[in-house]
């Protein structure tokens, strides 16, 4: 025991004699090509920031909630000395990561500020898309145009929605695409659709250009009537990784149910049209950043699970998520005092 207490208070003397010789040559005030990754602020989406609210609903009756359900993320530090480094190689709240990982050589800083931002608008409307499908109000997949001598020509018309495809429903505009190409040029598909409110139903064989993949030959938009306005307003952040809060944000407050459960849940992830929720970077200080505002629960995106357990924090267990219909039954699951899935 004594042996090794020696062994260590000799390392800690060694490093520090050589953080004082590099001092005295000024090396530890030099840039190096290094990033420190930290706990960012996290933002509860059921509340405001900066006096406004988050999610801003108008139009519609909105309820609220005795917990929070709180967005996470983490802060970068571009400009680094070797000092701040080595702070930070020693820290276990921070990481050191080469610059080029969140900085490409090939892209400014502004460029990569810019795609985090339209990542970021990319979340929100993928959120509202898959928060509005659960409160019952379905996206609309809309023909815009059919293509003259194409398989539609004469059987399909702008302003039909399509509903289903060989059986299986149409939930979106990638959904639509994914489900013609998903077999052979020269398949029959039938194709389910509604015209002036009416159902109807038809074949169509898909065809395809040389090296090109399957198509019916329309045109579409997607549409998501519904009777109240619905904006998410919060700046400073930036990046695809509050999608999943941000569909749960929307539903608790438009929903009467209180999803928290009076609790403090954190958490984090993508999400797309489908309500996939994807994996994120920075777990290890997005933990961080949810023990320090008090979370008691951690919605993990499924694939972040083996960092996420390497990284956790005591007392905040992490709760699995794959899906946005998964973490609404993990939310339930809490507030009838079960377990839900843990990574």
């Amino acid at each position: 025991m004594y042996a090794s207490r020696m062994r260590r208070r000799g390392v800690t003397v060694l490093i520090g004699a050589l953080i004082t010789a590099l001092l005295s040559v000024g090396v530890l005030a030099a840039p190096i090509p290094y990033v420190v990754l930290g706990p960012g602020p996290t933002v509860d989406t059921l509340g405001k920031e900066d006096g406004k609210e988050v999610i801003q609903v108008n139009g519609t009756q909105t309820s609220t909630s005795a917990g929070q359900l709180r967005l996470t993320t983490v802060g970068v530090q571009p400009d680094v000395k070797l000092l701040a480094a080595v702070v930070g190689w020693f820290s276990d709240e921070e990481a050191v990561v080469p610059r080029e990982l969140i900085y490409p050589p090939d892209q400014t800083e502004e460029q990569v500020e810019e795609r985090n931002a339209e990542d970021f608008k990319a979340s929100q409307s993928s959120a509202e898309t898959v928060a509005l499908r659960e409160l019952g109000y379905p996206v609309q997949v809309t023909i815009t145009k059919v293509t003259a001598g194409g398989p539609s020509d004469g059987v399909l018309k702008p302003g039909d929605v399509v509903t289903k495809v060989d059986g299986q429903a149409v939930t979106s505009a990638p959904k639509l695409t994914e489900l013609v190409r998903a077999k052979p040029a020269g398949t029959a598909l039938t194709i389910e659709y509604t015209r002036s409110g009416k159902a109807a139903a038809t074949k169509i064989t898909t065809r395809a250009a040389d090296g090109e993949p399957p198509r019916i030959g329309v045109e579409i938009e997607s549409k998501q009537p519904h009777p109240f306005e619905l904006k998410i307003d919060l700046g400073e952040i930036g990046g695809p990784s509050a999608g999943l809060m941000f569909a749960l944000g929307i539903i608790d407050k438009i929903q009467p149910d209180d999803l928290t459960g009076g609790k403090v849940i954190a958490g984090t992830g993508t999400i797309d049209d489908e309500g996939n929720v994807g994996p994120i970077g920075g777990i290890a200080q997005k933990l961080v950043g949810a023990k320090d505002a008090g979370a008691v629960f951690f919605l993990t995106p499924a694939d972040n699970c083996t960092e996420a357990k390497a990284n956790a924090r005591p007392g905040l267990p992490l709760i699995k998520v794959g899906t946005l219909d998964e973490a609404l039954g993990a939310l339930k699951t809490l507030r009838d005092g079960g377990q839900p899935a843990l990574c």
